[in-house]
């Protein structure tokens, strides 16, 4: 417990010095009742000799001051409650492919249209980022609690390019980690990683999660389920989510006509490997459902939480119970 006030714990001299004036009021009665008699004793209201309990409401009033006294010195300690707290990576594929229309208004818009509602409904706990992949990876936001970036970022997402899951997934943990992760940059490929990861040394980021939002048609050497056991290593959770149809669709590239269909075994993997869960999303409304039930992690922390109030309540609460014992013992409040 700290205090941010220590100061004011001198008022809590006044306690010692109510006790010594109480105490020696009693002892004048013992004085007064040798003289007095029967008429020195304190009686209720039948005329009954009410005993030790007569100092029960007055003890009951030093203790709620008490707590009043101390209050004013402003304490804080350690309070532990559950929220829901962490880092989310939406990360995009914006490859070409993310043109194809089998979901409308198109794969790339669907998304982008869950992923707003998704950010809207996050609590203030949550740090979310965006990433961009195609045959490399783009941080487009660092992970922020501003709604306002995250949705300006969200719209700012183009599709272009191959794609390369593995580079998503890397630059995505990247992000989270808040800097480069340690890579030989001798190992490093055309397209930013190798086709075959060297061991790689990570912190752990169990309160992060990433939603890889793709059609999962990998067009890198890169294994992307090294990648995902990387993130696996570092305790991150991935959520795939599936966008198209298995039955496809035909999309114009550079003047060419290209075939483009989910491929759904590749993003089950990423989800088996970092004890995640895969998602298909069959239509818009589907995909805003998704975002819906991804399991964002549930933790308890302890926070250091002024407890004045709390003793105020206590000091009222002391105050009212000996006024009520008085007021029923000896029909009057002291």
């Amino acid at each position: 417990m700290t205090l941010i006030w220590p100061p004011m714990l001198l008022a809590l001299l006044l306690v010692p010095l109510l006790l010594w004036l109480y105490l020696r009021l009693l002892r004048r009665r013992q004085t007064a009742a040798a003289d007095l008699g029967p008429l020195a004793v304190v009686q209720n209201r039948q005329g009954q000799d009410v005993g030790r309990r007569r100092h029960v409401p007055p003890a009951l009033y030093l203790a709620g001051l008490t707590f009043l006294l101390f209050g004013m010195a402003r304490p804080e300690m350690p309070i532990s409650l559950p929220r829901i707290e962490g880092t989310v990576i939406l990360a995009f594929d914006v490859s070409n492919s993310m043109l194809a229309e089998d979901l409308e208004p198109s794969r790339i818009e669907a998304a982008k249209e869950a992923a707003r509602l998704f950010v809207e409904n996050q609590p203030s706990t949550i740090r979310v980022g965006v990433v961009a992949f195609s045959n490399g990876g783009l941080i487009v936001q660092q992970p922020t609690e501003l709604q306002a970036d995250v949705l300006a970022a969200i719209d700012r997402i183009t599709p272009q390019g191959g794609t390369s899951v593995g580079q998503g997934i890397f630059t995505s943990l990247n992000a989270i980690a808040g800097a480069p992760i340690g890579l030989d940059v001798a190992a490093l490929g055309e397209e930013g990683l190798p086709a075959e990861l060297p061991p790689i040394e990570i912190e752990d980021y169990s309160s992060a999660v990433i939603v890889l939002l793709s059609d999962g048609e990998n067009l890198s050497a890169t294994d992307p389920l090294e990648v995902a056991q990387l993130a696996a290593e570092a305790g991150v959770r991935i959520y795939p989510v599936g966008i198209g149809s298995a039955e496809g669709a035909v999309l114009e590239v550079d003047g060419f006509a290209v075939h483009t269909q989910l491929n759904e075994q590749v993003l089950q993997e990423i989800a088996s490997v970092t004890n995640g869960a895969y998602y298909r999303a069959e239509d818009a409304e589907t995909l805003r459902e998704i975002y819906r039930t991804i399991d964002l992690q549930l933790t308890v922390e302890g926070e250091q939480t002024e407890i004045t109030s709390l003793l105020a309540g206590l000091g009222a609460l002391f105050f009212l119970v000996g006024a009520v014992l008085s007021m029923l013992w000896f029909g009057r409040v002291p």
